[in-house]
């Protein structure tokens, strides 16, 4: 307890309240070191025992630790961490052909020409993918706040062009994806972009009845939501850049965001049932003598299920990436 340790004029010196062989008492003693040292050491106190790190001036050899030529008596080696000359040279010479190693296992493996052009063209994908949808969250919240419930019914009308253009530009994940850009897997992006595009230009794009029902605020506005966090963090992952908060909202909002869209499209689903049941529109008729029609709204009913599993899908797929970046971090094995 309560060591005083201070190395003057090249000599250490040790004073210390402890319980030894002369019981709970004063202990002191002092190492004239052999060649120049640091005169700032770093102690360290444990309850088992007290280590003191002294370093040497000049990395060089030693013939022995002290001045005078007999050892103390109460210094004794640690051969857990002694090391010698020869030892020293091994060692060096082993770090020093893992070295070679590691270069020569490296200049095997060819280097990609295109790789700056690849992460120049995901950063430029996901920051116009992001400005898209922000522009969309942006316009439905200003109109929202001074139309209020109003701008429900016109969403589609102002909205439509620019989630035309964001959705067909999404389809470049699949492609990324199956080209091995990104190492996303390839069914939740082919399941996330499919059934969206099928809801946007399928069910909206052909039905001007589904177009002014408030069902298309949500769908579009629970998308661009989801949007405004996935794509900035992405892209700033293309340049090697982590920022802790952004990852939390990526891999956090979609909890909520998912379900609601999901519940969102298959809302949207069900109200235009009746339309393409009324309309026909879509419906496949078989030639005669069958002379059977097969109802679009009979298929919507089968893509209704669908959409349920396609969402299980997505969320599994995410709830996984989320515990792979939030969850408890495992320990290295010593």
């Amino acid at each position: 307890q309560h060591p005083d340790i201070a190395i003057i004029d090249n000599v250490l010196h040790f004073k210390a309240q402890g319980h030894g062989a002369k019981g709970d008492n004063i202990y002191e003693f002092q190492i004239d070191f052999l060649e120049p040292v640091e005169p700032k050491p770093v102690c360290r106190v444990t309850q088992r025992q007290l280590n003191i790190t002294v370093q040497k001036k000049e990395s060089n050899w030693w013939e022995r630790l002290t001045k005078q030529e007999k050892r103390p008596l109460f210094l004794a080696p640690d051969f857990d961490r002694w090391l010698d000359e020869s030892d020293a040279e091994m060692e060096l010479k082993e770090k020093e052909e893992e070295k070679i190693n590691k270069m020569k296992i490296e200049s095997r493996v060819p280097k990609d020409p295109f790789k700056h052009l690849k992460k120049g063209y995901l950063v430029m994908y996901n920051l116009v993918q992001f400005l898209g949808f922000s522009w969309i969250f942006v316009n439905m919240t200003v109109r929202l706040f001074i139309l209020g419930k109003d701008s429900f019914y016109d969403t589609f009308h102002t909205i439509a062009d620019m989630m035309y253009f964001c959705q067909t530009l999404a389809l470049m994940e699949i492609m990324n994806s199956l080209i091995g850009l990104v190492r996303s897997p390839l069914i939740p992006a082919v399941v996330q972009v499919f059934g969206r595009n099928f809801i946007l230009f399928v069910v909206l794009g052909s039905l001007e009845e589904m177009q002014s029902k408030p069902v298309v605020f949500f769908i579009f506005y629970f998308w661009s939501i989801i949007e405004l966090f996935r794509y900035p963090y992405y892209m700033l992952s293309c340049i090697g850049i982590e920022w802790k908060p952004l990852t939390w909202l990526r891999y956090t909002t979609w909890i909520p965001l998912y379900p609601l869209g999901g519940l969102a499209e298959a809302v949207c689903i069900i109200q235009s049932i009746p339309i393409f049941s009324e309309t026909g529109k879509y419906s496949l008729g078989l030639p005669n003598p069958l002379n059977v029609t097969i109802q679009f709204s009979f298929l919507l009913q089968i893509y209704l299920i669908a959409l349920f599993l396609g969402v299980f899908v997505n969320f599994r797929h995410l709830y996984k990436q989320r515990k792979q970046h939030l969850g408890p971090k495992k320990r290295k094995m010593k």
